[in-house]
């Protein structure tokens, strides 16, 4: 719809919203740029303090994402009028608590009275101008990382539906309010020749890889035997707990998907599985994916080898 209004023109944007990038980025000086981004949704957990960690680490993300560092945010929140205030504290607790992870400020906010919670934040980070990392910049040969399984959004459906074992839900909540910060840390440093950057989040690992290659003019590899998966995530596509969100990528970004080899519906469903607070989709130069990924798993983050990148083609994202 933004597509749709007036172009504004200014010189200090960075990263707009041209290629449907994670956040954007404005530069203030000469070494120093603001990534801004704003992100909210309604409880996809029973709990309200793990709630409102789900919603900050994901809101995190996409500064994260963009290579930034986060600095401040602001909550944001629509609570019903008559519900208990103690369930709100304890969703802006858990937000709090991963903010003070990150080492970013929660310094005010906004509320307004609504029949459905929802809760998030609009994040500011800091990048240096010449280290931005945006979803443009994949170059052919590059190896594809991605830093956490994927699933969340099927096990969160099958948690709205009551019918999620408990195994399930503590894998996915730990996925869902583990940082991307570590992660983001080590590929920032100049030891791996990083050249493009984004999470994973509501469009599925295909909607944001198609978001990727169009802004980089490649194409893409998949290998999903590589791509790690949450504990119960495929035993809930097989009971059929599939988020209208999923469909909807589904129906949206196949067209650009081609089938190499023989693969599972259930594999593919979950390729297009709407993810929350989900991990970073890394191209890394293929000489140096060998290490980065060694170092990410040294540190504790689950990340894999799933792809590569490849001149522009059709289709745009090949399935092996």
């Amino acid at each position: 719809m933004l597509g749709k209004l007036a172009r504004q023109h200014d010189p200090n944007v960075l990263v707009g919203f041209d290629h449907a990038d994670d956040a954007g980025v404005y530069q203030i000086a000469p070494d120093q740029a603001l990534v801004q981004t704003v992100d909210f949704f309604t409880p996809i957990v029973d709990d309200p303090y793990t709630f409102g960690q789900i919603a900050a680490t994901n809101a995190l993300s996409d500064v994260y994402a963009m290579g930034g560092r986060p600095l401040t945010s602001l909550a944001l929140v629509c609570f019903p009028d008559k519900a208990d205030l103690a369930i709100l504290e304890r969703i802006l607790a858990g937000g709090l608590s991963k903010m003070i992870e990150a080492g970013c400020t929660v310094i005010g906010g906004h509320s307004i009275r609504d029949e459905e919670t929802k809760f998030g934040y609009a994040v500011t980070g800091i990048v240096h101008p010449m280290k931005v990392l945006a979803n443009s910049g994949a170059e052919p040969g590059d190896a594809l990382v991605l830093t956490k399984p994927l699933g969340t959004g099927v096990i969160s459906t099958a948690i709205k539906k009551g019918v999620a074992e408990q195994a399930w839900i503590d894998a996915a909540v730990e996925s869902m309010t583990t940082l991307n910060k570590r992660a983001a840390e080590l590929v920032a440093t100049s030891k791996y020749q990083v050249h493009a950057l984004t999470d994973v989040t509501g469009f599925g690992l295909i909607g944001h890889a198609r978001e990727m290659a169009l802004a980089s003019n490649a194409a893409l590899r998949l290998f999903p035997k590589n791509i790690s998966i949450l504990p119960g995530a495929l035993e809930c596509i097989r009971a059929g707990h599939v988020p209208g969100g999923l469909k909807a990528n589904r129906e949206f970004a196949e067209c650009m998907v081609g089938y190499e080899s023989a693969i599972s519906d259930e594999i593919k469903n979950l390729l297009f599985d709407p993810q929350t607070a989900g991990g970073l989709l890394i191209s890394v130069a293929e000489v140096d994916c060998e290490q980065l990924v060694v170092a990410l798993q040294t540190s504790g983050v689950p990340a894999r080898y799933i792809g590569n990148v490849t001149e522009s083609q059709k289709p745009l994202i090949r399935i092996y």
